[in-house]
């Protein structure tokens, strides 16, 4: 049997072996409960940031730990809205303050590297902003051995690998929610808890440039997707999330372990 990577699965005394090392790397996903259309589920953010964080910490000998299911406030122009059913959320404080406490615990625990990944759009600033206080409270500054990472998965998406997802086009980050390529990944990763038939192909949301609170909500199309899934497919899902983890191990060896790495562009 293969050990698990999992910190949920791990017994104290082992997780103890772990930290005496000096070197223990600790990733943690990030997700939301939110909606993502008739077809993905609502932990669609907190499933495939744990697909990737279990990934990558195989690759690197690292650990995970149970991830951040609540995430900040889905917005009208990246999320649908936090006004649709279903998305259930955190204020900025409350993320702060998550991130804040974990990043503490870990490092005072002896983990030498913590690293958020995160898979809900909206969370980062507010990520940034807990792992910022905890460094300046434990007293981390530059130089230090201790250190945190923050990403999000998607920022490793290659070019190579959007034209080979989208052969008609990107329509970029901002609407992709609910469309390809959250759909494939979970195809590849998740195929029980997708409903293909429920799949609602149709135009992709035009939003303006600007926010208006309290929102207009006849502006977030009725599926609550930004665009459309149509084309979807596991065979997308394993390029996908083949090509981010090997990009995310890569360069996080690079940066954590002081292995060399070319990382293709």
């Amino acid at each position: 049997m293969n050990k698990s990577v999992f910190l949920e699965d791990l017994d104290a005394f082992t997780y103890r072996e772990a930290l005496a090392s000096g070197e223990a790397i600790v990733l943690i996903p990030v997700g939301s409960l939110e909606q993502h259309g008739p077809h993905l589920p609502l932990g669609t953010d907190t499933i495939l940031s744990s697909h990737f964080a279990e990934g990558v910490a195989k690759r690197l000998g690292a650990l995970v730990a149970q991830p951040i299911a609540y995430g900040y406030k889905s917005q009208q122009k990246s999320g649908g809205g936090n006004h649709l059913p279903g998305t259930t959320s955190l204020d900025g404080a409350a993320l702060i303050g998550v991130a804040r406490n974990l990043v503490k615990s870990f490092l005072n625990q002896g983990v030498r590297h913590v690293v958020f990944i995160n898979g809900h759009f909206e969370n980062y600033q507010f990520l940034y902003e807990g792992i910022d206080l905890a460094l300046e409270e434990l007293g981390i500054g530059p130089g230090a051995e201790q250190s945190v990472l923050l990403l999000s998965y998607w920022d490793f998406v290659s070019q190579d690998t959007l034209a080979r997802v989208y052969p008609d086009g990107f329509p970029g980050w901002e609407i992709e929610h609910g469309g390809v390529l959250e759909t494939s990944l979970m195809l590849h990763l998740e195929p029980a808890r997708v409903a293909m038939d429920r799949l609602v192909d149709g135009p992709a949301a035009v939003l303006p440039r600007f926010d208006r609170l309290p929102v207009v909500p006849e502006r977030t199309p009725a599926t609550g997707c930004l665009s459309s899934a149509a084309g979807s497919s596991a065979d997308k899902g394993v390029l996908l999330y083949g090509q981010v983890t090997d990009h995310l191990a890569l360069e996080l060896a690079g940066e954590l372990l002081g292995q060399p790495a070319v990382i293709p562009v």
